[in-house]
């Protein structure tokens, strides 16, 4: 939006009133409107000077000239339409092509502006910023596809057909607010050269009880002037405000700077500017601290790190003097802009830039708190706090996760537009079905146990067709963020089935869904498979990984007791395959007794030898019989491995621990 370089898109840029240039050489006029910053008026000279230029040179260089003229007044697409022109007539700098593609992803056109990036890159190759640019895309790419909690939305009681940017909390109640606009009623009736459009003004707008924005009212006169005003902040008590004006005058340059004004009755006193610099220079964008002693600013005076950069002041209560400016320093300024600060009342620090990797053209950042006036840890608030467009002048409601931002983005009025933001909670539901593990069935009436770290205790049955869900009439009956939980899933003759959910380190709203399958305790259970030395009873290391197995569903069931069952196959006699399956059987019982600890009584050794043999998928038995009818050896060998198994059954499911047994006093 043009006004950013005026002093909405924050680039504080110096803005200059009418004057008056001589006619006859064209592109001299144009140049030295353009020094002026007046791009507005530039691009009508340099249109004019190309009609009379004969040289293929100048015409190229005039052409370039245009689109920079364009793209410093925010006009990206007629930017785009110049500067391909210029490369057609073969201007030599390839930063035409960078502008380009840096247009291209201020659009939201990621693919294209990886295409040109490479296009510089190619030309120039020792500038890294075309490797800059192309990274910044495939963020900018993934953060759309996966963008943050937060909500955005227009607020178009606020906003007009021209520019209104920066709002600000005006009130103890937060229920005013003060923004710039560029609207018509502005004090001042000139026009920008820069950009073509009113001055800016600050404005004023109240919320009723029903949420409802009052039309904006301008400010008095003693804040706004027939020069430009804009990007303000109030102290704690909401008394005194800072604010910018950029000066006006017909001839030489006079940049911006911050004033301040006090409360007198309803309206504000007399403006008095704060002298941080000279007025040649461009200060602005005021943000002032919790504790009112520091006030950070945007300033292109001498000693930053390149382009606009953020600095700062502090109040001398006693001299009742502000200090001299310093610098936040290169891990938060760069070589490009860095622009309308915000303080938090948690002490982070928020402000644009064009010069961190972001989405487009200007982006909002987060610096944390790291002490006195220092901030570091510079974050990329990503999609869609940010987008492909400008965004900036973001403030919060004190102590709560929503306010107010300013965007160029498509869906406002036009021009830049004040947005609210906020940030839902995080809705945390579990859904699932439980079924029968061998039928598929669904199982009605099974209970889903959910126990959190956090303390939280809940429980569902499940339907007829074995769903259950924690929800209660429509609105989820929420899981706690930063919360593990337990899920324990009972039914009676059914074994328990346990899971466990977690919402710990997740920054999203997410629903759950788990599936469980529970083993009737009717019948033989099988068991994973449990190796032997051969023909011996001698667990082998890696079965006691498949007991463990077992005694999980012991430790998850407490309450049945077992038979573990142990099977040979047919080779052998049956006295000897009747004694080695009890022993095997035993060093099961052995093991999960001795080792595990589980209770004795709970279980019992049965060796079934060869007696007990399984049925093929179509219901024949693999007796003797069967299997030596098979064709080859492979077959047989596997026939044999089935029945050579390990299994249980449960004999009861109303076991009492000793410990819990009742004591009978004499």
């Amino acid at each position: 939006m043009n006004m950013k370089r005026l002093f909405s898109l924050l680039t504080l840029v110096l803005c200059l009133g009418l004057s008056t240039f001589a006619q006859k050489n064209y592109k001299q006029d144009a140049d030295m409107a353009f020094s002026g910053n007046k791009y507005y008026q530039a691009i009508d000279l340099y249109k004019k000077a190309y009609t009379k230029e004969k040289s293929k040179e100048v015409k190229a260089e005039i052409l370039f000239k245009i689109g920079e003229s364009y793209r410093l007044k925010e006009d990206g697409t007629q930017a785009v339409v110049w500067y391909n022109k210029a490369i057609t007539a073969k201007y030599p700098d390839p930063l035409a092509i960078y502008y380009v593609a840096n247009i291209f992803k201020t659009q939201g056109k990621y693919e294209d502006a990886i295409v040109e990036y490479n296009k510089y890159k190619a030309a120039n190759p020792s500038d890294k910023r075309a490797d800059e640019g192309i990274k910044s895309c495939e963020n900018s790419k993934e953060w759309k596809d996966n963008p943050t909690r937060f909500v955005v939305n227009p607020m178009p009681l606020l906003n007009s057909e021209d520019f209104d940017f920066s709002p600000v909390f005006a009130d103890k109640k937060n229920q005013e607010i003060y923004f710039t606009s560029t609207r018509q009623g502005s004090a001042g009736s000139e026009v920008s050269d820069v950009t073509g459009m009113n001055f800016s003004d600050l404005y004023s707008s109240k919320r009723d009880k029903k949420g409802k924005w009052s039309e904006p009212t301008v400010l008095n006169e003693t804040v706004n002037s027939p020069a430009s005003e804009g990007a303000a902040c109030l102290n704690t008590k909401r008394n005194t405000i800072y604010f910018t004006r950029c000066g006006v005058q017909n001839k030489g340059v006079m940049g911006c700077s911050i004033y301040s004004a006090s409360k007198a009755g309803q309206k504000w006193g007399e403006a008095t500017v704060i002298n941080v610099a000279q007025d040649t220079f461009t200060v602005g964008h005021p943000a002032i601290s919790d504790d009112d002693m520091t006030l950070v600013f945007a300033s292109n005076i001498p000693g930053g790190q390149g382009g606009k950069d953020l600095w700062y002041i502090t109040y001398d209560k006693k001299a009742k003097t502000w200090s001299e400016p310093t610098n936040l320093g290169s891990e938060i300024n760069t070589a490009g802009d860095e622009m309308f600060p915000f303080i938090r009342d948690n002490g982070e620090l928020y402000f644009s830039s064009n010069g961190h990797s972001g989405m487009g053209g200007l982006d909002i950042f987060k610096a944390s708190s790291k002490g006195v006036n220092q901030w570091a840890a510079v974050e990329n608030l990503q999609y869609p706090l940010n987008s492909p467009a400008n965004d900036f002048g973001i403030v919060f409601e004190p102590g709560q996760d929503r306010g107010f931002l300013t965007t160029s983005r498509e869906g406002g009025k036009g021009g830049d537009d004040i947005w609210q933001f906020y940030l839902p909670p995080m809705l945390f539901s579990l859904e699932g079905i439980v079924k029968d593990v061998e039928t598929e069935a669904p199982i009605a009436n099974a209970k889903v146990k959910l126990v959190g770290t956090d303390g939280s205790s809940t429980e569902a049955l499940t339907d007829e067709n074995g769903n259950f869900s924690f929800i209660e009439n429509g609105a989820a009956r929420y899981i706690n963020p930063e919360t593990s939980y337990s899920i324990l899933v009972e039914k009676e003759k059914y074994l328990n089935a346990k899971g466990k959910e977690t919402t710990v380190g997740l920054e999203k709203s997410k629903k759950f869904f788990h599936e469980y399958a529970l083993q009737p305790m009717k019948g033989a259970i099988k068991l994973p498979l449990i190796l032997y030395e051969f023909a011996k009873a001698d667990l082998l290391p890696e079965s006691k990984d498949s007991l463990n197995f077992l005694y999980n569903v012991m430790i998850d069931n407490p309450n049945i007791v077992i038979q573990l069952r142990s099977h040979t196959d047919f080779r052998g006699s049956n006295k000897l395959n009747q004694k080695l399956s009890q022993r095997r059987a035993q060093s099961c019982v052995d093991y999960l007794v001795t080792e595990k600890g589980i209770p004795a009584d709970r279980i019992v050794a049965k060796g079934m030898g060869e007696g007990e043999p399984l049925q093929t998928a179509t219901g024949e038995v693999l007796n003797e019989k069967y299997i030596n009818a098979l064709k080859t050896e492979e077959e047989k060998e596997a026939a044999h491995q089935r029945n050579r198994r390990t299994d249980f059954k449960v004999l009861r499911d109303d076991y009492v621990p000793k410990s819990a047994e009742p004591t009978t006093e004499n």
